[in-house]
């Protein structure tokens, strides 16, 4: 039995013109999640261009740039809901040049579905999309081969097409790899399973996604509350109330569990768990709740109150997988805000110890200037120990950004390995 409130956050990838805005527009189009006055918009525009039928691409495609050029530029989010799911999409752009724009998308997805053209197979843009999926550790991903419509739905090309994804994926961190034969375009396997492909047995990519098992990757071991507020209500019968509010970030707390509140090292027990009115006897991630101890301890946002006998490895000195975002290049030595969970801090760049070369899949030491969409290893000091994670066992207390003090842009994003 799914719970219906489940959220499936999702990200499509894949080289220009492969489908992917088509296909979302698909997937809300055949399961009946556009409001009228949307379909009758797009139903008008696609009129106007001369279109047949609904140009799908339109449901996504948001920006003006995007529809005037064809292309998605942007990070495009939508929403929608099934009976039996709610659903988060990130569109993200496939052009080299919007990298980071990818990184941003898939950071929080469960799954990634990457777009393949059964025409073109696997190119230089299916590696790299599979490689951020990889080092973004989302834990399923949904390989989309488009187009059987034009290459007369063999099976023979679906199955060379598996064949050349796996020889590549097999040298990543990819646990759960899936391959659906689809056209967005008329439909065939994206909400409603093909006639025209009998010999594919497999269930169609709406399915796949409702019933896809995420509860799991959530890490449920190492119990992590950073504190983003302190509430004291000071009104009647909350006179002494000091609460700690926050959102799990991973595993479980209960009441009576003695925990230890980072960097301070102090220990007490956890007295109750409040969620709005109620009192609850356990709180799990991803839930935003207020925690009271028994014991009076100083605590402020950016601290974190975990299990005694389960604590993160304070540490001012991180190795960080980095994406760069910003138009300006990283400034050797330069001071930046560093952000993890609620904890802000300052932060110099030490070393560039390698980067990728995003078309090869290559580490070059060499080259040490990080640029826009650049991804490098690099080491990170901090002026205060961060409670950290690493990312590949924890997404949220494994994460950072950099933010520029001077502009308060954010100019980096990195996962601690």
């Amino acid at each position: 039995m799914l719970d219906n409130n489940q959220l499936l956050r999702f990200t499509t990838a894949g080289s220009v013109d492969d489908g992917k805005s088509t296909l979302i527009g698909r997937l809300l189009y055949d399961s009946k999640s556009i409001f009228e006055d949307q379909l009758e918009a797009i139903e008008n525009t696609s009129k106007k261009r001369g279109h047949e039928g609904v140009d799908l691409a339109l449901f996504t495609d948001g920006l003006r740039d995007e529809r005037e050029q064809g292309i998605t530029i942007d990070v495009a989010y939508r929403y929608f809901t099934t009976p039996k799911r709610k659903f988060i999409i990130a569109d993200t752009p496939g052009h080299i040049q919007y990298t980071r724009n990818m990184v941003t998308g898939a950071s929080t997805a469960n799954v990634a579905t990457i777009l393949i053209d059964a025409r073109h197979g696997v190119i230089e843009q299916t590696k790299r999309h599979a490689f951020i999926a990889s080092l973004l550790q989302i834990p399923h991903i949904i390989v989309c081969i488009n187009k059987m419509d034009l290459v007369d739905f063999s099976e023979e090309v679906f199955n060379n097409i598996v064949s050349e994804f796996e020889e590549v994926s097999s040298k990543m961190l990819v646990k759960d790899v899936r391959f659906i034969p689809i056209s967005a375009l008329l439909g065939d396997n994206v909400v409603n399973k093909s006639e025209n492909m009998p010999w594919y047995q497999g269930a169609p990519m709406l399915n796949t996604l409702e019933t896809m098992h995420i509860s799991s990757d959530i890490n449920k071991v190492d119990a992590r509350f950073p504190v983003q507020t302190v509430i004291r209500p000071q009104r009647e019968g909350f006179i002494d109330y000091r609460g700690y509010a926050g959102r799990v970030a991973s595993g479980i707390l209960r009441k009576g569990d003695e925990v230890t509140v980072m960097p301070s090292g102090f220990t007490s027990k956890i007295k109750s768990i409040n969620l709005h009115d109620k009192e609850l006897e356990e709180a799990h991630a991803p839930m935003s709740v207020s925690i009271t101890l028994e014991d009076d301890i100083d605590i402020s946002r950016g601290d974190m109150i975990v299990r005694s006998n389960n604590k993160p490895k304070p540490s001012q000195d991180i190795e960080v997988m980095l994406c760069w975002l910003n138009n300006s290049p990283a400034k050797p030595r330069a001071k930046y805000s560093i952000k993890h969970t609620s904890n802000d801090q300052k932060a110099m760049i030490k070393e560039v110890v390698y980067k990728y070369d995003i078309n090869t899949l290559c580490r070059n030491s060499e080259d040490n200037e990080l640029s826009m969409n650049d991804m490098a290893k690099v080491k990170i000091r901090t002026t205060k120990p961060l409670m950290v994670d690493d990312y590949r066992e924890n997404r949220t207390t494994g994460s950072i950004i950099l933010i520029d003090d001077a502009t308060n842009e954010t100019v980096a994003a990195g996962m601690i390995v």
